[in-house]
């Protein structure tokens, strides 16, 4: 018996919707990370991009758990000597929630090329409004 792998021209991405409102941060991103990877897909081959895109609405209404709402912050670097910015986690929810799951999610990803062309087909989006309705999404299980 031969080893089944997936070529880039054979594979069909499907799209899915995930709903983040009351959804933990770290557990919705492990979910997340896998559908992008392809690795819920009997055909997933690790060289190969076998995974699903991904649409979050309702990303300003992630939860968490323990203190970090308060702990967590995030770093910014402009490239300049001194140029290292913080933002808090309450912050960075008011200004660009969009940020805070696609951070969770990269972090989850492997840190190649591969991971970064995955990243694309991420989503995500503030509110429950998405422009994505023409792909109709499937509901993603969680």
């Amino acid at each position: 018996m031969k080893t089944f792998l997936a070529k880039k021209e054979t594979v069909q991405p499907k799209w899915h919707i995930v709903d983040a409102e009351g959804q933990v941060l770290g557990r919705l991103a492990v979910k997340i990370a896998t559908v992008l990877r392809g690795r819920h897909k009997a055909t997933y081959t690790p060289h190969v991009d076998t995974g699903d895109y991904v649409v979050v609405i309702n990303a300003e209404k992630i939860v968490v758990t323990g203190k970090k709402e308060e702990q967590n912050s995030y770093m910014f670097f402009s490239g300049f000597i001194g140029g290292e910015s913080y933002r808090s986690f309450k912050e960075q929810r008011v200004r660009n929630p969009q940020f805070i799951i696609e951070h969770a999610v990269k972090g989850m990803l492997p840190k190649n090329r591969l991971a970064r062309q995955m990243l694309k087909k991420l989503r995500v989006f503030a509110g429950p409004e998405h422009t994505h309705q023409a792909q109709n999404p499937t509901p993603l299980p969680l």
